[in-house]
């Protein structure tokens, strides 16, 4: 369970999972990886590459329960995601609701958000309930305004849902027998008023506000077709009170189960509970009281969970995670590493190093991921002047800043591949490999990292606005895959990775001895009669491996 993990969307390579499989039984692969982690769009999906769940079956132009079977015959395990705070609209749940209204069996399997804040406010204009400050006053939105998506029910009425991530409200163009058929009128005012709306919707005009100057007669019908007739993108939080919830949740990790996951990642679970008064986001004991029961669920069907939380250092989350009992991220290796070839000096993975031991603390760690190389973790753990210098960096490098509303200092990381971050120098990516899979932890591989991935501009053009992730998921082909496989560093990569597989050395019970002297950094795992040391030299991104058998 500790050896590295491959990390990759389902079409990263080649196009499908079946591709993926063809690298994974190349030579070069040869008990490399003990396990893979495949992004959520492997599901039945539709936005944020596959962060929006419609349901938990495989997406059919993918992946195959054959393709599964033939990852478990590799003897490579499985982690999954399931995203607990959110389902995309287009779930049968939410397009229950906007059939049926109030007679939908899962109008509450979502958050109302008037019934949620019903007596902390007064109703608003807009026809929702706009709470007191002193209950919104810890609550963090991540969009400017309030996290609302106004629904359309059946029967005219406009309910306001709790949408914490994406929304988009699609207005369609029209056409004369939709007008017609709205508001009975004949075919050349039909044909004329059509020209008009679709212009104003070209425009972004909302219906309500489109002018009909010369067809006022038509205004009231008109407006009525195009609401009623308009559809919806995005995540739409869910109502963790409501027992059809719980059974959504305990059917989906029976059937993570069933697809072989032994690892089931928590996206966004923070998120989930709230309360009028409290954080919208890891709110006490509430996180924890939802985990506890996740993690009985889980417990049914054997696998392990791994909670994803983001949050600084000081903070303390990852601690609180490991004394509860679960793995947790290391959000603060990737920064960190950087941080130590810029500046030279292993000190500051040395200390964190030596935390994670001597609190025993389990993580997965990793360099690159599908997002941002994470920052705002390293609050407290570095001065902040010091984090601002190490973004200006990775920024001089190429990279994107992720802000939330303009504010670098409210939430930041920052979209770049690894080795676009390292300088695109061969020899500090080896370094960082490396003493990666040194670190204490199960070492998470991103595939673009693996194969000495560049900032892909040109990805981030085509995505246009909010596309800056795209930077870092370049999609390979298996012509590639063959030849970068004939680079040195990614030939080392690879050795380095199959030593750590295959070392007995290694573990979570394993011994880990760190010693350090000047720029020089010397990792000692010692297990099962097997001793395995890295001699990493900060000054001028140096290493040698070794192995011996002891008595």
């Amino acid at each position: 369970m500790n050896g590295p993990m491959l990390n990759a969307y389902p079409d990263s390579i080649g196009g499908t999972l079946k591709d993926i499989l063809n690298m994974l039984e190349m030579p070069e692969f040869d008990q490399t990886f003990a396990s893979f982690y495949i992004l959520p769009s492997l599901f039945h999906t539709d936005l944020d590459r596959g962060f929006s769940v419609i349901d938990y079956g495989l997406n059919e132009q993918l992946a195959t329960e054959e393709d599964l079977e033939r990852l478990r015959a590799l003897g490579i395990s499985l982690k999954l995601d399931f995203i607990l705070n959110h389902a995309s609209v287009l779930s049968k749940e939410f397009q229950d609701i906007i059939r049926n209204g109030e007679a939908s069996e899962y109008k509450d399997f979502f958050i109302n958000w008037n019934t949620f804040w019903e007596g902390c406010g007064e109703m608003g204009p807009d026809g929702w309930i706009i709470p007191e400050e002193r209950y919104t006053k810890h609550m963090f939105f991540r969009k400017p305004g309030l996290p609302i998506l106004m629904v359309r029910f059946p029967d005219g009425t406009e309910v306001p849902y709790w949408n914490t991530f994406y929304q988009e409200v699609i207005y369609r163009k029209v056409d004369e027998q939709d007008l017609m058929s709205a508001g009975g009128m004949q075919y050349p005012t039909a044909q004329k008023l059509a020209e008009l709306i679709n212009r104003q919707t070209d425009e972004g005009i909302l219906p309500k506000n489109m002018d009909f100057t010369g067809f006022e007669s038509w205004r009231d019908d008109c407006v009525s077709f195009l609401e009623s007739n308009r559809r919806y993108l995005g995540q739409m939080d869910l109502n963790i009170r409501s027992p059809l919830v719980w059974e959504h949740y305990e059917r989906t990790l029976r059937r993570l189960a069933e697809y072989g996951a032994d690892i089931v990642r928590l996206d966004a679970f923070a998120y989930a509970p709230k309360e009028p008064g409290e954080k919208n986001f890891l709110n006490e004991p509430g996180t924890w009281e939802l985990l506890e029961k996740v993690q009985n669920l889980a417990e049914r069907y054997q696998v392990s969970l791994l909670p994803e939380i983001h949050a600084g250092y000081g903070e303390k989350i990852y601690e609180i995670l490991a004394k509860k009992g679960y793995m947790t991220y290391d959000f603060f290796l990737p920064g960190l590493m950087i941080y130590a070839i810029e500046h030279q000096s292993g000190d500051v993975l040395v200390r964190w190093a030596k935390e994670l031991v001597e609190k025993q603390i389990r993580v997965v760690n990793m360099l690159g991921c599908h997002d941002g190389i994470p920052l705002l973790d390293l609050k407290g753990f570095l001065p902040e002047e010091e984090i601002l210098e190490l973004i200006d960096v990775i920024v001089s490098r190429g990279g994107y800043v992720k802000n939330l509303h303009g504010q670098k200092n409210v939430y930041y990381q920052v979209n770049a591949t690894y080795y676009s971050a390292l300088g695109e120098d061969d020899k500090k990516m080896l370094f960082a490999r490396a003493v990666q899979i040194f670190m204490p932890g199960k070492p998470q591989v991103w595939y673009l990292d693996l194969f000495a991935g560049k900032n892909d501009y040109a990805a981030v053009e085509r995505a246009g606005a909010g596309g800056h992730k795209e930077i870092n998921r370049t999609n390979l082909s298996l012509d590639q895959i063959r030849e970068r496989l004939s680079a040195e560093v990614v030939k080392e990569q690879l050795r380095l990775l199959s030593f750590r597989n295959t070392s007995k050395a290694f573990g979570f019970d394993a011994k880990l001895t760190i010693e350090q002297e000047g720029s020089i950094v010397t990792f000692i795992w010692e297990n099962q009669g097997t001793r395995a040391v890295l001699a990493a030299d900060f000054a001028d991104a140096s290493y040698k491996v070794s192995e011996e058998t002891i008595e």
